[in-house]
């Protein structure tokens, strides 16, 4: 199974058990920028410990399912972790948050055409601010990279007011604007 086939497995999986998701992390930047290869594929979803059964069992045994629950530093969140068999590929799913961008990514998701297949993803503009919080906290250049890239290719269609305003109260303004500012004109 591909990396590919094992993200749209668990899409497939996660609608089946009637979890409320959306594809996060380098998938979604991805859909909005310039593809890049990645080790795992990101969800966040409306965790409820009762449904992660009937999830585990419709993935089958291509995954193997970790039960112990992780916690993510930068984001204060719990993840679940399933690892694709036979390969270092892994699926993470980020339990939603409390943290008000995080709720509010989530209110604004989106259907799109991803991997050939309707799923939720985040909006551009929620991509670029979360993308953001990781490369300033936890100084990740490839969430550098990604802003970057979904900038350069979205352009004018961004909402900047909307991305400014979360940007000054996560403190991640001055990083956008460099990276704005490294972008040449088209």
């Amino acid at each position: 199974m591909t990396s590919e086939q094992a993200a749209l497995t668990v899409i497939d999986a996660l609608e089946k058990a009637g979890i409320p998701y959306m594809v996060v992390g380098s998938l979604s930047s991805n859909y909005y920028g310039i593809p890049r290869s990645t080790k795992d594929a990101d969800f966040v979803i409306q965790f409820d410990a009762q449904l992660i059964p009937s999830l585990v069992a419709s993935l089958g045994s291509n995954f193997r399912f970790d039960p112990q629950m992780a916690f993510e530093m930068v984001t204060g969140t719990t993840k679940n972790v399933f690892d694709l068999m036979d390969s270092p590929f892994k699926i993470e799913l980020f339990h939603l948050s409390d943290d008000s961008h995080d709720q509010e990514r989530f209110r604004r998701r989106q259907r799109a055409k991803l991997l050939g297949r309707e799923a939720y993803v985040p909006t551009a503009e929620d991509v670029i601010i979360t993308k953001l919080r990781w490369a300033v906290q936890a100084g990740r250049s490839k969430d550098r990279d990604d802003v970057r890239d979904v900038i350069a290719v979205q352009g004018d269609r961004i909402d900047w007011d909307y991305v400014h305003a979360w940007c000054d109260r996560h403190g991640t303004r001055e990083a956008l604007d460099e990276i704005r500012r490294s972008i040449p004109p088209i």
